[in-house]
């Protein structure tokens, strides 16, 4: 059971608490663009989870916090926590920290080196288990068999947790736990005195990507989003179409209405960079590019060709913390890529960018098989003050894209065009 010895940060959890039932400034807000079967009680996971330090002295800290009851009892979630402080051996000049929320993916587990990352750009960071583990202390977290499972965990990742299980109550399935698993670190976080709790980020990678997707949607409180290779249409066209197609009509029907990021993506309220490369065998293009056409606010877009899928890649690109900066540390915008015109037989897209660009590249397919198997080429092309330019396409391209790179190495694309090709 949870320790119900009262923390420093549970005194101040307990005391946030207090302020959101009396103000509501704590709380989810509620978007009208939720659908009406979204199964969370928001205001409920606004609340700072009860929680117990396992490791309070480390550099990378680690606690357990309450998560949702599962199989009729109660369950707990591992997670790593570290600050600049922590890190250093000194918390004392910890104090108005942004912090961001790290969701691992499919097979992985809290990772203790991507709380450190975090950590050491400044942040407050936590990095919590979703499969109802935790690591074995000294051994590689990315091998599967360096984890053992908790007594009072929560739903593994298993087939059958992510599409087994929907015949059940949401309550009894991974996607509901999952996200009601990160929205309860977030509660947590922002209730620890160190942290500004009006400047939080998540980011997840994989699964991860596609539970932030859906957390994005519906917890208002992030500043600032960023998914890396998850996006929804599942459906559509994913390494879980044939999953899907498994199902009665009935059961796939509402597993994407309960789950698929689609249903979550336009209530999206928070500057959000999506983040994915050309050839993702899990989340290829077509969903990708739905999926970012369906949020209305604020977005960017990270697609390189052929990006490694995995946890270490998903968290390296450096657009990742940049974005966060901009937007939680009133950092250097990421350029901002505009719309396309044709002038002259030219292509011309405008952009804005604060600082100086070094490279424009333009990349095209002309490949006929399934998008996320195609072979690109990349060109370079020229650029203005304004605008990238460049020749109209060759008759043969089926799928295109233009990348910027700034004098800092940030690298950002303009719209993926698939099946389409400019004019004269």
């Amino acid at each position: 059971m949870m320790n119900t010895v009262l923390t420093r940060s549970m005194f101040f959890a307990s005391l946030l608490f207090f302020v959101s039932v009396v103000h509501g400034e704590d709380a989810i807000s509620r978007s009208e663009q939720l659908p009406e079967t979204t199964p969370w009680d928001l205001e409920a996971l606004s609340i700072p989870p009860d929680f117990e330090w396992v490791d309070e002295t480390s550099p990378v800290q680690s606690l357990f916090y309450a998560g949702e009851p599962y199989d009729g009892h109660p369950t707990r979630v591992f997670a790593y926590y570290a600050t600049p402080g922590t890190l250093a051996g000194d918390t004392s000049n910890d104090g108005h920290l942004p912090a961001v929320v790290l969701v691992h993916g499919g097979g992985g587990t809290a990772f203790r080196e991507w709380a450190e990352l975090w950590a050491k750009r400044g942040y407050a960071a936590i990095a919590m288990d979703l499969a109802g583990h935790r690591p074995i202390e000294g051994k590689n977290a990315h091998q599967r068999e360096n984890r053992t499972p908790l007594e009072e965990g929560g739903p593994n990742q298993g087939d059958d947790e992510k599409f087994g299980s929907i015949g059940k109550p949401p309550e009894e399935q991974w996607p509901y736990h999952a996200v009601a698993s990160v929205l309860r670190a977030h509660s947590l976080i922002r209730s620890f005195p160190e942290v500004d709790a009006n400047r939080t980020a998540v980011t997840g990678i994989s699964w991860g990507g596609y539970l932030t997707c859906i957390v994005a949607g519906v917890d208002s409180r992030f500043k600032a989003a960023v998914p890396v290779y998850g996006c929804g249409f599942l459906g559509d066209n994913s390494a879980w179409v044939d999953r899907l197609s498994k199902m009665t009509d009935d059961e796939r029907n509402r597993w994407l209405e309960l789950w698929d990021p689609s249903r979550y993506l336009p209530a999206v309220s928070m500057p959000i960079l999506f983040v994915n490369g050309t050839n993702d065998f899990a989340y290829p293009l077509d969903s990708y590019k739905k999926s970012y056409d369906l949020v209305t606010g604020e977005k960017r877009l990270r697609i390189t060709v052929k990006m490694p899928h995995g946890h270490p890649p998903g968290w390296a690109p450096e657009e990742i913390g940049l974005f966060v900066d901009q937007h939680l540390r009133d950092g250097i915008s990421l350029t901002h890529i505009g719309p396309m015109a044709i002038n002259d037989g030219r292509v011309q897209i405008v952009y804005q960018s604060d600082t100086k660009l070094t490279k424009a590249e333009l990349h095209y397919t002309t490949g006929s098989e399934p998008v996320n198997m195609r072979e690109w080429e990349t060109i370079q092309v020229k650029w203005n003050e304004a605008a990238v330019v460049f020749d109209v396409l060759p008759e043969t391209a089926t799928a295109w894209f233009i990348t910027v790179t700034d004098e800092r190495g940030a690298i950002v694309s303009g719209e993926v065009i698939l099946n389409e090709k400019p004019e004269n």
